[in-house]
């Protein structure tokens, strides 16, 4: 499992040794019309679509854990420059994170 998975295009205290170029990982649920309804009568009347955070943070933990996956598998211990790109389609949610994946060593 990758350790060091940072948006920064470097890591702070490592130098690199080897880039084994770009990964990504992904995650996608499909989307329910139900409570899509909801949610938005919700923002209509001021409450705060809850669920809807609570989603989002488990698809971008699934993106990640498959990016730091994915990186492992080139021999990779860190990823740097990591970004992350939202698309609805078709009635789901998908997440992809992409970044960097780099071996690197810490300095002193």
């Amino acid at each position: 499992m990758i350790d060091n998975v940072v948006t920064f295009e470097e890591l702070p205290g490592y130098r690199s040794l080897r880039d084994h170029g770009y990964v990504s990982g992904s995650a996608s649920r499909p989307r329910n019309l139900l409570r899509s309804t909801f949610r938005s009568l919700g923002m209509l009347i001021g409450l705060a679509p809850i669920e809807s955070l609570s989603e989002a943070d488990e698809l971008r933990a699934e993106a990640l854990e498959a990016l730091s996956r994915r990186a492992g598998e080139v021999g990779a211990n860190a990823v740097v420059g990591v970004q992350f790109h939202i698309a609805e389609e078709e009635g789901s949610c998908k997440v992809t994170a992409f970044g960097r994946a780099v071996e690197v060593e810490r300095v002193g």
